[in-house]
């Protein structure tokens, strides 16, 4: 029995997928306000970056006192939004940067960073103001040595393909726009320039095509001159040929100690510190689990120092093992961990406040949210946590829809070699369906591919799942959170080992008796609706699909490859013969079944005339397709209206042609082609 699910009244018998659910798309789209990014001002207030898709997808900055009771004030001034596009997928804590009242942001329309001080409603610019966006900034930091603002620079201005990436200065000092001054480049991506209170010397993160940082990188100290240039550098982890290693999210303590997290040897991100006087890096505490993860946007804060002055040796941190995060405590001095007792069992984000902790994280009935955390005098126990936001406050009125996942470990193809997922089983106090019928399964597949899905309370499930669906969420072979080697499995096999693996993931469930193997459905977004799609082309295990915004053409996508991305798909894919092979498109001859398609016009990552091309073709092919374009949406939607509107015509769509059953929504159909 599902653990929600006993006393009440008698259920309901009806078929899977009809039943009635309050969980509404537009409860969904009205719940994806997101967080991407937090800080603490000097008052101990958290700042953060609020997505708010009922406002057009816009990300705006916003003030909380620490006291769960405390309104949440709005920062940005009207016209202005918070948000980086270097990198293509910037980053929320990288848009901008807080010290005592003071905040320097990215501004979307025109990527210029701006100055405010916290409760004055007008910004000033920092930077100077280039045509169309040309000069990006992110991840920046304050430097308290020369008053000035220290930050990644990505300049389009003179090949937009390939732009110069750099750590530049930004004066602060006077109301002047000045032009930065470059203090570190030469190389094709820096990351996470962080400076030493204590001593003037700044450490970075950086790398070189063909790698992505989470491949291979290096982590550096500088050392600045009386007039604030890097004179002197050392290369403190990632300059070792023998070592294949990633150091990423170095952190000076107060005292001028410098802890990095890095995946040598053992291929898990664990934390290290390096010992200034024998110039060697040592690992405070050894686990086969992931402290960080892949940095696919700025300024990712997976743990910090406990307490404001740094005296004591304690770090909090988290990491995933086995699907789950962990919080705990490190003592580097002595090399103890203590296991603390929260809430999430999914955690993204860790920073330090006045006598606390902030920490951003999930689980299966908490949505995404942010607790102040407060710990007794010897810092091993918790003593108070409480929800200071949430992306979704009322969501606890639909607890008795909610369906918990499972976390499952199914076989792969490859013999001895298993993968993993959450399972979700349809559940409704409601409603219960009859003993003789299966539910259809929608299986989701991830983007990225180097993502994670987390098992977390997400409304886009619970949508399903409380209809009448099951749900597996799949970390195909490649995912993240599992290590090196478990995220390597997909190099050279993209389009192989995750399509392998979501139809080995389906058929595990058909064979443990858990769903319909007449109604198998899969769905993805972005890299996830290239594995949907190459799934449909390549297999005969499902019914129908959907793919959002998704990937039809490898060759075309590296083509148009931005320069983060430039040589991820040769890595993932290989060479020209695979390119063509694993390419959906090029195998429209081989699609049996449904397709229904979503892309935006804006999209900049996958051009939006892959999915028309793969729409043409089916569409000529004879088999039923429906394809949706919206004017104004990028690379993931980002408005209310279209997220519902997505989620109403995937479902309907499903219901039609696989389902064999009839919705409880009133939900008016888009035309499929080759049936209405």
């Amino acid at each position: 029995m599902h653990p929600q699910a006993s006393g009440g009244a008698e259920k309901v018998t009806a078929p899977y997928g009809s039943w009635e659910s309050p969980i509404t798309a537009a409860t969904v789209s009205a719940a994806g306000r997101t967080v991407e990014g937090l800080a603490v001002a000097g008052d101990g207030r958290l700042v953060l970056v609020e997505k708010r898709p009922d406002e057009g997808g816009a990300s705006v900055l916003v003030t909380k006192a620490a006291d769960p009771r405390g309104e949440a004030v709005d920062v940005t001034p009207r016209g202005f939004a918070v948000r980086t596009l270097a990198q293509e997928y910037g980053g929320g804590s990288g848009a901008f940067a807080v010290q005592g009242d003071t905040v320097v942001f990215s501004n979307y329309s025109d990527q210029r960073l701006y100055t405010q001080v916290i409760g004055d409603s007008s910004a000033l610019p920092l930077t100077p103001d280039y045509a169309r966006s040309e000069v990006r900034y992110a991840d920046g930091v304050f430097d308290p040595h020369f008053h000035r603002y220290v930050t990644i620079m990505e300049d389009h201005r003179n090949k937009s393909s390939s732009p110069v990436t750099t750590i530049a200065a930004v004066k602060i000092t006077d109301r002047n726009v000045n032009e930065p001054t470059i203090l570190v480049s030469g190389n094709d991506f820096y990351a996470f320039p962080r400076i030493d209170p204590s001593k003037k010397r700044m450490a970075w993160i950086e790398w070189s095509n063909p790698n992505m940082s989470w491949d291979k990188s290096q982590l550096w100290v500088g050392y600045f001159s009386e007039k604030g240039e890097v004179q002197n550098r050392i290369c403190i982890a990632g300059g070792d040929p023998t070592l294949v290693e990633s150091p990423t999210e170095p952190k000076w303590s107060s005292k001028g100690e410098l802890f990095f997290i890095t995946d040598r040897q053992s291929g898990f991100w664990n934390i290290y510190k390096w010992d200034e006087q024998s110039n060697v890096v040592i690992q405070l505490y050894a686990l086969d689990a992931e402290f960080s993860k892949p940095m696919w946007v700025f300024g990712a804060s997976s743990y910090a120092f406990l307490g404001k002055d740094d005296s004591s040796p304690k770090i909090i941190c988290s990491y995933r093992q086995n699907g789950r995060s962990c919080v705990g405590v490190l003592d580097h001095g002595s090399g103890s961990f203590s296991m603390l007792d929260i809430p999430f069992s999914s955690v993204t984000n860790i920073i330090s406040g006045n006598k606390c902790f902030f920490i951003e994280g999930a689980s299966a009935n908490l949505p995404v949210s942010i607790a102040k955390v407060t710990l007794d005098e010897e810092r091993t126990v918790t003593t108070d946590f409480s929800i200071v936001w949430s992306s979704s406050e009322d969501v606890t009125k639909y607890q008795s829809y909610f369906s918990l996942p499972e976390f499952i470990e199914f076989p792969t193809v490859i013999p001895g070699k298993h993968a993993y997922a959450y399972f979700y089983a349809p559940h409704n106090h409601c409603f219960q369906g009859s003993s003789d019928e299966k539910p259809p399964l929608l299986v989701r597949t991830h983007g990225g591919p180097t993502e994670e899905a987390r098992g977390i309370l997400d409304l886009n499930v619970q949508y399903w799942t409380s209809r009448g669906w099951a749900l597996v969420d799949v970390n195909y072979g490649g995912s993240s959170g599992y290590g090196r080697e478990y995220r390597e499995r997909l190099l050279g096999q993209w389009g192989v080992v995750d399509v392998n693996d979501c139809c080995s993931c389906a058929t595990f469930l058909v064979e443990t008796g858990r769903v319909d193997e007449q109604r198998l459905c899969i769905t993805g977004e972005s890299a996830g609706g290239f594995t949907t799609l190459a799934c449909l082309a390549f297999r005969q295990t499902f019914k129908a699909g959907c793919s959002l915004y998704g990937i039809a053409d490898l060759a075309s996508l590296r083509a148009g490859s931005h320069k983060f991305e430039a040589y991820y798909t040769d890595n993932l894919v290989g060479n020209k013969q695979a390119y063509f092979e694993r390419s959906p498109i090029n195998f429209v001859d081989r699609f049996t079944c449904p397709l229904i398609l979503f892309h935006g016009l804006k999209d900049t990552v996958v051009s939006p005339d892959q999915t028309t091309k793969i729409y043409k073709a089916i569409k000529d092919k004879g088999l039923p397709v429906a394809l949706v374009e919206y004017e104004e949406e990028p690379h993931g939607f980002r408005k209310a209206e279209n997220i519902k509107f997505t989620l109403e015509q995937e479902m309907v769509f499903f219901a039609r042609l696989v389902g064999k059953f009839k919705v409880a929504d009133d939900i008016t159909p888009i035309k499929i082609e080759n049936v209405d």
